[in-house]
């Protein structure tokens, strides 16, 4: 009888212990694990939130295939357009960097990608956006070629790079024809990053809304200034203030 309690004794005595460890076990992962995966999850986020978006050598992708094109129709890139940031794309985009008054550091980084007219997820691609980002590309432009000239030739300004992207034989991004090597002197030297006076805004507001005083020129010049024999060859549609505005023949 006496064996039978405690053989009975220790099996109880075993299941207690054995309770007791499952019971302190679910207690500490209860306790413990929220907070482990609350971690995980928001290091991810911090991630997602705080990463840089950007293409540099040795990316590969979408992303650098239009890189590539961009810089290789502005006359920047001679490479092919394989999706490959090498040392030819690293180069194109340090020369466009240093042409457009950008930290060059051959990274094709947030503010370099917009520049270069190309959206990303640190510059959202919805429409409303797109339009902020062309009216003050389009009024720095304004500011830099036109400050001065009469309100209808600063509206002329930014119409004429609005006809371009409607026109085939140019880019089809506002900043596509305005950063392209060689189009406008204010990008060139520099004045594309002052920063452009309400005036300039209005007008380049009202080119996007839709009034052309060129009537669908595709040129300008100042006479007073204009070396180019060819642009000086274009027929005259139009003279506003020092410009004179002229059609593709």
């Amino acid at each position: 009888m006496t064996g039978k309690i405690t053989k009975l004794f220790i099996v109880s005595f075993i299941f207690i212990i054995c309770g007791l460890i499952i019971f302190g076990s679910s207690v500490l992962i209860t306790e413990i694990d929220p907070e482990v995966v609350f971690d995980e999850n928001l290091s991810e986020n911090n991630i997602q939130k705080f990463a840089p978006v950007l293409s540099k050598r040795g990316s590969t992708g979408n992303e650098v295939i239009s890189i590539q094109k961009r810089l290789k129709t502005w006359g920047y890139y001679t490479g092919s357009i394989d999706g490959i940031y090498g040392s030819r794309t690293e180069k194109a985009v340090r020369l466009f960097q240093q042409r457009n008054g950008l930290t060059v550091d051959g990274i094709a980084g947030p503010i370099t990608l917009k520049a270069m007219g190309i959206l990303t997820s640190a510059s959202t691609g919805s429409a409303s956006t797109n339009t902020s980002a062309n009216l003050e590309l389009l009024a720095r432009v304004v500011y830099g070629e036109a400050r001065g000239e009469p309100y209808t030739g600063q509206v002329a300004v930014a119409a004429v790079i609005l006809n371009r992207v409607k026109d085939s034989r140019f880019p089809k991004t506002v900043a596509g024809v305005v950063y392209q090597s060689g189009a406008f002197d204010a990008v060139s030297d520099g004045q594309i990053n002052m920063t452009p006076d309400q005036t300039a805004y209005n007008a380049a507001r009202d080119a996007l809304n839709g009034w052309d005083p060129t009537y669908g020129c595709l040129y300008y010049y100042n006479p007073s200034t204009a070396t180019n024999k060819w642009i000086r060859s274009l027929p005259v549609a139009v003279r506003i203030g020092r410009h004179v505005f002229c059609h593709a023949v």
